[in-house]
């Protein structure tokens, strides 16, 4: 792998089905993994709340014999008291890797252009790549080789949807964005998506009718209308979303063999329905579970040198 994971652009086909691979023999039995990270140490910095991921990163470290560090992005506003290179090269020389939870993607960039040690992206407002390995993670538990299945996004085109459009085609799967008018994944990541769609000879789309959309889906995945720093937009975008609603309605249509997910948090009744989220064909907390162990792998790949 390259030095960071700052997007999913950064791996390859070969990286995922490594990461994949090392994350399962982990979970299994993570014994002959314990203490290679002894005495390595990340820090956590974290400018949105966080649940799982914070939680997962710190277990992860520990886990594997290392340690973390967190810090709220208001005790060093990057950028602002002092430049992101100049913290980048401070870092470098104490720590062994930077986890970033931020809004801007180019601040996560710039860090990992002038730090000297792996910089991951725990979340921006372009990417989540973290959680789009959990979910193939999960998705390959439970229904084992990914080649010719079919993903379809409910909901808005935001950074999940980014990491999972462009891990799609890596694992072999279509990928259908399924959103209101307007409301569609940005265009350059669409444009990456395509052209790896086509490489890997799977499919990506953009539909608009979510009965259509989900017909012979595998997986349903959806995430909340309004993402962190969208909460004024959230009354209007409930308007746009209202028939974006992942249900039983919606389930049906897709079969009885597809699954349903969610990143989390989930705000029930709204893009999802308790019955859904709550039902046997839901690997939402599975796949928040996974968090911690897909994390584990990328960790110990980034660190092991």
């Amino acid at each position: 792998m390259k030095k960071d994971l700052l997007s999913i652009q950064d791996i390859t086909v070969g990286d995922f089905r490594h990461l994949i691979e090392t994350a399962v023999e982990i979970k299994k039995d993570i014994s002959r993994y314990y203490d290679v990270k002894h005495g390595r140490t990340v820090v956590l910095i974290f400018d949105k709340p966080s649940l799982r991921t914070r939680i997962t990163f710190e277990v992860a470290m520990r886990q594997l014999g290392g340690s973390s560090l967190y810090m709220r992005g208001e005790e060093i506003s990057l950028g602002v008291r002092e430049s992101v290179s100049d913290a980048a090269r401070n870092l470098s020389r104490w720590v062994d890797g930077i986890v970033m939870r931020t809004y801007g993607h180019c601040i996560v960039k710039e860090l990992a252009e002038t730090a000297s040690i792996p910089v991951i992206n725990a979340l921006t407002d372009l990417e989540h790549p973290c959680q789009a390995l959990a979910c193939f993670l999960t998705l390959t538990e439970h229904v084992g080789d990914l080649s010719g299945k079919k993903l379809v996004f409910v909901g808005d085109g935001n950074n999940v949807a980014h990491s999972l459009m462009l891990l799609a085609p890596l694992a072999g799967m279509d990928f259908v964005m399924c959103c209101p008018s307007g409301y569609e994944p940005e265009k350059d990541i669409e444009k990456i998506a395509l052209r790896s769609a086509s490489e890997m000879g799977t499919k990506y789309g953009i539909e608009h009718d979510p009965l259509s959309a989900v017909t012979g889906a595998d997986l349903i995945y959806t995430d909340v209308w309004a993402s962190m720093g969208q909460e004024k937009e959230a009354k209007e975008r409930a308007m746009h979303f209202r028939k974006f609603q992942v249900n039983a309605d919606l389930m049906k249509a897709a079969g009885d063999k597809c699954l349903v997910t969610h990143c989390l948090p989930a705000h029930r009744g709204e893009e999802i329905t308790s019955d859904v989220l709550d039902s046997d064909r839901s690997i939402a907390f599975d796949e928040a579970e996974n968090r911690l162990h897909i994390q584990k792998a990328i960790l110990y790949t980034l660190l092991k040198s």
